[in-house]
């Protein structure tokens, strides 16, 4: 059995119509970036909270997954997300750095996927885009820009931070879109049959 249209609809654009909040996840080992954004396409968007997970290089890499696992999961507690966007994990030339992250990104969707939340991953290039309109912006131009978007009084430190706040920023802007064409589309094929 399907859900009712209405709950699919708010499931897909968040507890206030088109409205949404998305958790917006850096991810790392040493420091995974969390930022929660609440808005719509063409409305301001504004900053809930954002923050770093921190763990230690002193500690094995499984306490420190699950360090990173028991934060995610206070923070899907606290703040109730209607979509998780994690960074997409792309190869860089150190390896340790791409395990590191990669394991984190595994966390942070396992814990949305757990409590059935839509998950979507973005590159840095796509994220950078959305933000600044180049693909190639640095940190310094990606934070600037979240500063401003979101009308915040200082840059959110460090990097890890904004770049979270960037993710959600990102899948308001671009995911929320395509789960409305994804939505009408799906409406419409109900309706043909």
């Amino acid at each position: 059995m399907t859900a009712p249209s209405s709950v699919a609809s708010e499931h897909l654009f968040g507890r206030k119509g088109i409205q949404m909040r998305v958790l917006g996840i850096d991810p790392g080992l040493t420091r995974c970036g969390m930022g929660v954004v609440d808005g719509s396409v063409g409305r301001p968007l504004t900053m809930i909270d954002v923050n770093v997970i921190r763990t230690s290089a002193d500690i094995p890499v499984a306490q420190r997954l699950v360090t990173i696992e028991a934060g995610i999961e206070a923070w899907l507690d606290e703040y109730a997300p209607d979509a998780v966007a994690v960074e997409r994990v792309f190869a860089r030339s150190d390896v340790s750095t791409v395990m590191g992250t990669a394991q984190a990104s595994g966390i942070a969707m396992v814990c949305a996927a757990r409590r059935g939340l839509p998950i979507a991953l973005h590159t840095p290039s796509e994220v950078k885009a959305a933000v600044s309109g180049s693909g190639r912006a640095d940190k310094a131009q990606v934070g600037a820009m979240v500063t401003r978007i979101l009308r915040l009084d200082a840059l959110p430190k460090p990097a890890d931070a904004a770049d979270a706040l960037a993710l959600a920023i990102t899948h308001i802007w671009r995911g929320g879109a395509q789960a409305r064409i994804d939505a009408a589309l799906a409406a419409a094929g109900r309706q043909q049959r």
